[in-house]
């Protein structure tokens, strides 16, 4: 358990900044102990294509940390870049284009399995150089009924999220498991940012502003 009340993030740490308008990154990004600042990045997803959805999600990540990147000036910061598509077959998906989109998604997907690809990119804005990781998870859905597919579409929720679905929202309960990294399929995987940081020479830890509290049992 992480308690708000707790130290602030060493003076010498670069300043944490996500190129993300996404409250489940943000969220993620807060419950691991991180208070990021958030600057959207405003890149028109729909401008770019790629042979592969790793590509795309690799070359949709990069983009938005480098737009928000340029946009930076004065003390050193760090950038996460990130973009989420769900691989269905041969088929590479983004958000839904409106409700009656996310029902024909569903009704296709339930039963089936799909890879949700994220791809990350962390800028240092003192050197200029650019981190990167694409990681890939297997989803295997569950089988809701067409009703509950309706009144899951009606939620507004399939609509804002790459592939139509959350794990960690109110489409968990039709995601029957994953192979892989859970936090991926939020759409920033953990691990993945831990080791891109490093490569900055920044640990984990040294942007925590917040600590464990060591009243809570074990």
């Amino acid at each position: 358990m992480i308690t708000p009340d707790a130290r602030t993030v060493a003076p010498s740490a670069p300043l944490l900044v996500l190129a993300s308008a996404s409250p489940a990154r943000l969220s993620l990004l807060r419950h691991a102990g991180f208070t990021p600042q958030v600057r959207v990045s405003d890149v028109d997803e729909s401008a770019f294509a790629a042979a592969t959805p790793a590509d795309l999600a690799g070359t949709l990540a990069q983009a938005k940390a480098r737009a928000v990147a340029a946009q930076l000036s004065g003390p050193r910061a760090l950038v996460i870049g990130c973009d989420s598509v769900l691989a269905l077959g041969a088929e590479v998906l983004g958000k839904p284009a409106g409700e009656a989109d996310a029902v024909r998604r569903w009704t296709r997907m339930r039963g089936g399995t799909g890879t949700l690809v994220t791809g990350h990119c962390v800028i240092d804005t003192a050197s200029g150089r650019e981190a990167a990781a694409v990681v890939e998870t297997t989803v295997r859905f569950g089988t809701p009924s067409d009703a509950e597919i309706r009144a899951y579409v009606a939620s507004g929720e399939p609509c804002r999220v790459a592939g139509a679905f959350t794990i960690d929202g109110l489409g968990g309960p039709f995601v029957d498991g994953i192979v892989g990294d859970w936090s991926n399929v939020v759409g920033l995987s953990l691990p993945a940012f831990r080791r891109l940081l490093a490569s900055h020479g920044v640990g984990v830890t040294d942007l925590w502003s917040v600590q464990p509290n060591s009243d809570d049992p074990q």
